[in-house]
């Protein structure tokens, strides 16, 4: 014989059950992470052993020092960027890898001489140094020193002519790791900056992202250039524990770029945007 409740109890069980479901917040991904909630996981005192854990987010959400950048008493945030938008965006050519082809070793002078061949008459290599001659008749010459001490081998590599902003990019590699030198064209004022630079479609402003996580020979981080006055000045720089690689404009306040940081003993990458331009 089966007992049979008494219909009023069924039915009171009934609405507090409804109700008790009507009562719980909703539980909202985390923007650009499928799946992924606010909440943190349930201890197994919080519930009934049965009970599902709520999904848990990504590491690298749960930590502000990832999607912020503090500049003083600024905090500027970071939000996640789309990856589809992103590969839509142009990429400057000098922002471009310049690594091998599978299988092929990188000759790094092979790769200069071909740049040399699109650059003007204005750029050219004599031996072991590089001319660059300025509109004003100035010449810049940049002498390499290829040797084994740490203190005084570089080498300067000849990159790219930045037409938008009227100076060239050239890389300087020293014995461990190295920097990049912008070349005025006008008067030939050298600037130190971390990376090749990635210019605002108004060539107003550029930003210089870097990213060397693992060695740590260069710094990681963010620097922000304005070109008033048509020559380079430093907004502001922020060294940070992840690094920024391949920064792209999506208009002339906003970059989207590749936020590079270690996950698991490796280096994990996801796209976010910030604002640099107020």
């Amino acid at each position: 014989m089966y007992s049979l409740r008494p219909l009023p109890a069924l039915l009171g069980l009934s609405l507090l059950t409804s109700c008790t479901l009507r009562m719980q917040p909703a539980e909202r991904a985390k923007p650009g992470v499928p799946g992924s909630s606010p909440y943190p996981p349930l201890s197994p005192s919080a519930g009934a052993a049965s009970s599902p854990k709520r999904p848990v987010p990504p590491p690298i959400y749960r930590y502000g020092r990832f999607d912020t950048l503090v500049l003083g008493q600024r905090v500027l945030r970071l939000y996640p960027g789309t990856r589809e938008v992103y590969e839509r965006l142009p990429l400057q050519p000098w922002l471009e890898s310049s690594s091998a082809a599978e299988g092929d070793e990188f000759d790094p002078e092979a790769e200069e001489r071909r740049r040399l061949r699109k650059a003007a008459a204005d750029v050219k290599r004599l031996g072991q140094v590089l001319v660059l001659r300025c509109r004003r008749g100035k010449e810049v010459r940049l002498v390499n020193n290829p040797t084994e001490d740490y203190e005084t081998s570089v080498v300067y590599e000849y990159v790219a002519t930045l037409p938008s902003i009227r100076q060239w990019l050239v890389a300087v590699r020293l014995y461990e790791g190295g920097y990049y030198l912008l070349v005025d064209q006008q008067t030939g004022r050298q600037t130190v900056v971390w990376s090749p630079p990635s210019v605002a479609p108004d060539g107003q402003h550029f930003v210089c992202g870097s990213s060397d996580v693992l060695a740590r020979y260069e710094p990681s981080g963010l620097q922000v250039w304005s070109m008033a006055g048509g020559r380079p000045r430093l907004l502001w720089e922020r060294q940070t524990e992840w690094g920024v690689s391949q920064p792209r404009w999506l208009d002339n306040h906003n970059v989207l770029f590749e936020q590079d940081f270690i996950y698991n003993g490796d280096v994990d990458t996801r796209v976010m945007r910030i604002k640099v331009v107020n």
